[in-house]
């Protein structure tokens, strides 16, 4: 029977299930391991499962056991791994593609709306329980009929869009390639990422992290908005400049902003908790029972299927 370390606390029955299939090292207090600690527990074992809260850079993969074959990770992203370094190392790494889609577009609609119907303010001036309606009382920024750019077009950003559309926005796209007809549905693509900013009211970052997309909006790209425009993030952190972002959202340029994801998690850049216009949630994209259930289950079959067949379908190396 193949041994795994497991780095992070799965849902119960993922860990049931992994415990029917494999020897497996379980992080029962769901500490996040240091890097001492992560070499060292997984010297005797065959694969890894790990997580995104893991760094395992070239330093750390260059240091496992030669009895590592896998590291499955449990995300769609895999930018916490040195792929590269892995395949030197004859490690596949393999990830969850697929089973979050649905959970993380709903959280991205969740922090499109709380951007841009201000429900930070809305919340803390229900906290307070002296609000006074008026007829401009937290006026935001309606959704219908107005222009969303997705910048990312994969099945995320497809689901987005789908969500979008019930709203009646109107879809606008950047991506690597032009989508076929049947997946571009309605939405107009655009060659440049300038041209889809110049034209998004609404602007939902959903492409992966790559090196070319780290702080993929700065000052200079910042400038192509239209005055007012609403962003979101639910993609991952480093794809947003934090002092181009304030300074544009206290100058107005930026009317809101919603994440879900930032630099530096779990610590955030310091002024977006102070700024009324910054909608913030701790990393929730694919927080649903269903969701994260799903995920476990897929890294724990990704691992299964590679040590019975040689290979796994969603190996990114």
């Amino acid at each position: 029977m193949k041994k795994i370390l497991v780095t992070r606390k799965l849902m119960k029955s993922s860990e049931d299930y992994a415990l029917k299939i494999f020897d497996v090292k379980l992080n029962k207090e769901d500490k996040l391991m240091t890097t001492e600690e992560l070499i060292h527990k997984s010297s005797d074992c065959d694969g890894i499962l790990s997580s995104i809260t893991e760094k395992l850079d070239h330093n750390v993969i260059s240091k496992l056991s030669n009895k590592i074959k896998i590291i499955s990770n449990f995300a769609v992203g895999f930018g916490n791994i040195d792929i590269n370094a892995a395949k030197k190392r004859n490690i596949i790494v393999t990830n969850t593609p697929d089973v979050l889609t649905e959970a993380t577009a709903e959280i991205t609609i969740l922090i499109l709306l709380g951007a841009a119907r201000r429900a930070k303010e809305g919340i803390m001036w229900a906290s307070k329980k002296n609000w006074k309606w008026s007829a401009d009382f937290l006026v935001g920024k309606q959704l219908t009929s107005s222009r969303l750019g997705i910048l990312g077009m994969g099945r995320i950003g497809r689901a987005v869009a789908d969500r979008a559309r019930v709203f009646g926005m109107k879809i606008h796209y950047y991506n690597r390639s032009r989508l076929d007809k049947n997946l571009e549905k309605d939405a107009t693509y655009h060659k440049s990422l300038e041209s889809l900013m110049s034209v998004s009211d609404f602007f939902s970052i959903n492409c992966p992290a790559t090196k070319e997309t780290k702080h993929i909006i700065n000052n200079k790209t910042i400038k192509y908005f239209p005055n007012d425009a609403v962003i979101v993030n639910s993609a991952r952190g480093d794809m947003i400049e934090d002092d181009a972002m304030v300074e544009a959202l206290k100058s107005g340029k930026i009317y809101s902003l919603g994440l879900d994801v930032y630099n530096g998690e779990p610590d955030i850049y310091p002024e977006y908790l102070t700024l009324p216009n910054v909608f913030v949630l701790p990393h929730l994209g694919s927080a649903t029972t269903k969701t994260r259930i799903a995920m476990g289950n897929l890294a724990i079959n990704n691992i299964e299927e590679f040590f019975n067949t040689g290979k796994c379908k969603n190996k990114v190396n």
